[in-house]
């Protein structure tokens, strides 16, 4: 081509945490860059999740008084991990903790280890019961400015989702004791005597979570000029004739253009939950995108950008799995801690109990699809409560009955296609159309083991992780409690995900290989795009945003140094 609308050294396809962390080592590297988000919002699924990062042997963990080393790290991420990639699974291990302590010097990227959020698996060598899971410091949203009208941002339902809260917060709040009322007090002072911003609408200047990772990264590219365009489509990847990377034809604000690139393209464009088609091809033929809890722009884009160029996939069976609901407007939320909560359980068409519902949520899940494949009618199964239960604890997007009423909920929120209400275990499962005598069998067989403290079939509560999200005034096991108060609730749960982790074949540079296994010169893929590091497991909270962020910073060095 011999002229071009824009030239730059490196253009990264998406804007959440890999691909603008991209964009921020490139700029530490001297390298001029651009980052395309096809969308009209920035930010990505990482502005809806919870920002988490797991970083093993990071330098902070010290901190919260444990020691960690990288031999421990590998040894139960191998394990972990199962057969994957040796060396790309070495090099995450390797640069996580200088990825991270490189943003903490260069950018306003700010994390704290979480003292008691653990490893998924206690039983697994190397283990570690806090400090590896880090979360975002909190931030102000008015730090980026005008940018603030692009972000994307989660909807809200009501003022008790619209102050934000950081997941340390969180864990207190599900619990609902005597220091919630503490902190809802504090939070709630300080979110309405924040007059400029309630002029403005419901939104709190304090931002926790994910949205606070990405406006600490959309900072930091304000700080180092890196420019950052929505709604611009990459079309396709443009080579030369002995197929070296040459730039790529994007759709901007609806029209064609051209970008020169004289280093490399990076693709962290997000996976394809959202498109059902690639869904029921690489994952199950009953599967639909309307379960994911991921960004609407996660259609799987670099798949096809990537194919075309003879890119080889890997582990597109895979996601980021976890239980969801659809709330009444037809979105889909995660559910993460309320399943583990004491008084809760979950059923089958049958009525009857199959899994450890305080198990990791991408496990919980995996075990939702296999018995529905298999011979249990599982989607939806159903979270069943009492009315203990729904006095206490958060249900969903609902709050506890002593904060949120049913008299306050209204019809919208109230009624048999969301949360179910009945005066019988019997009525509730008329109204579910499941087997009523299995469900009254089932509670009546879960209470006793809710008296006795231990969960015979499943050995809910059995271990840390399962009582993390538990209530520790509940004696003698923390995560079981009898169903036995009247009203019953039900709410129906799906076998969602947070996103997919297959995609793109990728090598320890996160260069993208193809079916010959040989790299495709110039293009790099970061993120659910790119078959995850991890493949088929789920390690700990923050696996997803910590492997996508280390591979950007693996890939930029490969950029710089070549």
């Amino acid at each position: 081509m011999s002229t071009w609308d824009f030239e730059t050294d490196v253009l990264i396809v998406g804007s959440g945490a890999g691909g603008m962390s991209a964009g921020i080592f490139a700029a530490i590297k001297g390298l001029d860059c651009l980052i395309l988000e096809k969308t009209d919002r920035w930010g990505g699924t990482t502005a809806m999740s919870g920002g988490v990062v797991w970083v093993p042997n990071n330098d902070q963990i010290s901190t919260v008084g444990i020691q960690d080393t990288a031999a421990e790290a590998l040894a139960y991420t191998k394990e972990v991990a199962g057969r994957v990639n040796p060396e790309r699974l070495q090099a995450f291990v390797d640069a996580a903790p200088a990825m991270l302590r490189t943003l903490r010097e260069h950018s306003q990227v700010r994390y704290e280890p979480m003292p008691a959020y653990m490893d998924y698996y206690p039983e697994i060598e190397g283990f570690k019961p806090g400090g590896r899971s880090m979360e975002p410091e909190p931030v102000s949203i008015r730090s980026i400015g005008a940018e603030i009208d692009t972000m994307r941002l989660p909807t809200n339902q009501g003022v008790l989702n619209s102050f934000s809260v950081t997941a340390r917060e969180g864990q207190i709040l599900s619990k609902f004791n005597k220091g919630v009322y503490r902190l809802l007090a504090k939070r709630l002072l300080a979110y309405w005597l924040d007059i400029p911003m309630r002029l403005r609408g419901r939104m709190d200047r304090r931002q926790t979570l994910g949205r606070a990772l990405v406006i600490r990264l959309r900072k930091s590219l304000q700080d180092k000029n890196v420019p950052l365009w929505c709604n611009a489509k990459v079309l396709k990847l443009l080579r030369n004739k002995q197929g070296a990377l040459r730039g790529v034809a994007v759709k901007l604000d609806g029209e064609l253009k051209t970008v020169k690139v004289r280093r490399g393209v990076i693709l962290a464009s997000g996976g394809f939950a959202k498109n059902a088609q690639l869904r029921q091809r690489y994952q199950h033929k009953f599967m639909t995108a309307d379960w994911s809890a991921a960004a609407e722009g996660d259609t799987g884009d670099a798949i096809a950008l990537g194919s075309a160029v003879g890119a080889a996939l890997e582990h597109m069976h895979c996601a980021w799995w976890s239980s969801t609901y659809i709330r009444p407007d037809g979105v889909a939320e995660a559910l993460i801690s309320g399943k583990s909560m004491p008084g809760s359980l979950f059923v089958n068409k049958d009525g009857r109990r199959f899994v450890n519902e305080a198990k990791p949520y991408e496990e919980l899940t995996k075990i939702q699809l296999q018995a529905h494949a298999t011979h249990a009618n599982c989607i939806p199964c159903y979270m069943v409560v009492d009315a203990n239960y729904r006095h206490k604890y958060p249900l969903g997007p609902i709050g506890p009955g002593k904060a949120q009423p049913d008299s306050t909920l209204g019809k919208a929120i109230l009624n048999d296609q969301f949360l179910v209400k009945a005066d019988s275990l019997r009525e509730l499962a008329s109204k579910l159309d499941i087997n009523a005598n299995n469900l009254e069998q089932t509670v009546r067989r879960f209470n006793q083991f809710a008296v006795d403290g231990e969960d015979r079939d499943f050995q809910r509560g059995g271990n840390l992780h399962d009582r993390y999200y538990a209530d520790p005034r509940v004696k003698p096991n923390p995560s079981l409690a009898p169903l036995e108060k009247a009203p019953f609730y039900a709410l129906r749960i799906y076998p969602g995900d947070l996103s997919t982790k297959g995609g793109l074949k990728c090598d320890q540079y996160g260069r993208v290989v193809d079916r010959s296994g040989q790299p495709v010169d110039g293009l790099y893929a970061v993120g659910n795009c790119s078959g995850a590091v991890l493949g088929d497991s789920y390690p700990a909270a923050g696996a997803t945003i910590a492997s996508a962020m280390t591979f950007a910073y693996l890939a930029v060095n490969h950029i710089a140094e070549r």
